[in-house]
């Protein structure tokens, strides 16, 4: 009887091992071949910068190469659908951003869930948008531009970097939130809107860091506030939306997605090496450079963010009526 039981143990014992043997393997193995990195943008933005960096991180630490594919289009849903339904293997991973979030209520009829059919790996970065005004509007503040705005209502025109844009999606939330009357100008990209707001043919932006802060401090453009929850070092003078509005935060997160399915030990694998990169000072720095900071989150941590983020903008989207074009 008591051989029998010990045997009985030693075979149990053996039979959750195994698992875990299979498992630890399978992640050292991996990669054994060459990966791709899906990018809905196009070569030479900020988010094809991210995915080159971090695929050139992944490339000198797992010793395979992560090669960056972009396929542009649709607000970033052609790449997101392709990595959807890739094999999920590990091999095929997706450049995500806000914009999986926004997309979620902005296209009707996506073939793809965003919560369902992905498996979020880690974040890489955060970062937040600047509300800017060309210095011929008579506002030096958030406050006075909400005054002035509801004062002349339908008279002040802001830009966007098209539908469905992190501009866009800023402005939404900023006139949930004070019920301003703002005439929106949608343009192909945030360059041509820039452009125009350093022209005065608008007046009102909310860009990012790294397309307004060099024309804020050579006083081309007039930085009111900044959206995310804390000042940035960047501007480090120029107040949080929040101080005048309380709750007020926008922001755009880039990480790395794999097809949902795909195994947890691959994912804790790469979990692991993005969060060393960031850690890194070469790749702190680059981060810096965009003007954004470095984000480090486990697997289930990111997924939550992900999923408030996609709740949070559902609201604003559908209060704003927005669809995308």
């Amino acid at each position: 009887m008591t051989l029998c039981r010990r045997r009985l143990l030693h075979l149990a014992g053996s039979a959750v091992a195994l698992p875990v043997a299979a498992k630890m393997a399978r992640a050292q193995n991996y990669p054994s071949r060459p990966a791709r990195i899906v990018s809905g943008f196009p070569p030479g933005g900020i988010s094809d910068t991210y995915a080159r960096l971090i695929g050139q991180w992944l490339s000198q630490h797992l010793s395979q190469q992560f090669i960056v594919e972009n396929r542009p289009g649709a607000g970033s849903t052609i790449a997101a659908e392709a990595v959807a339904r890739s094999a999920p293997d590990g091999y095929t991973l997706l450049l995500t951003t806000s914009a999986e979030a926004w997309n979620a209520t902005l296209y009707r009829n996506l073939n793809y869930d965003v919560l369902r059919d992905f498996a979020p790996v880690a974040p890489i970065s955060r970062g937040a948008g600047v509300l800017v005004v060309n210095p011929s509007l008579p506002v030096k503040t958030a406050a006075e531009l909400i005054a002035y705005a509801k004062a002349n209502p339908g008279k002040i025109t802001l830009a966007s970097a098209g539908i469905g844009s992190a501009p866009h999606m800023f402005w939404e939330l900023f006139r949930v939130r004070t019920d301003v009357d703002m005439v929106h100008v949608p343009y192909r990209g945030g360059g041509p809107a820039v452009a125009d707001l350093i022209g005065g043919q608008v007046q009102v932006y909310f860009g990012t860091n790294a397309s307004t802060v060099e024309h804020v401090r050579a006083g081309r453009l007039r930085a009111l506030a900044v959206t995310g929850a804390t000042r940035t070092p960047a501007l480090p003078d120029v107040p949080t939306l929040a101080e005048f509005l309380p709750g007020y935060e926008a922001s755009i997160y880039v990480g790395i997605a794999a097809p949902a399915g795909t195994a947890s030990d691959i994912v804790e694998r790469l979990n692991r090496e993005i969060n060393l990169a960031q850690i890194d000072a070469n790749v702190s720095q680059r981060i810096a450079a965009l003007g954004d900071a470095p984000l480090s989150l486990s697997p289930l941590e990111f997924a939550r963010l992900v999923a408030d983020e996609t709740e949070k903008w559902r609201k604003v989207i559908r209060a704003g009526n927005i669809r995308a074009e």
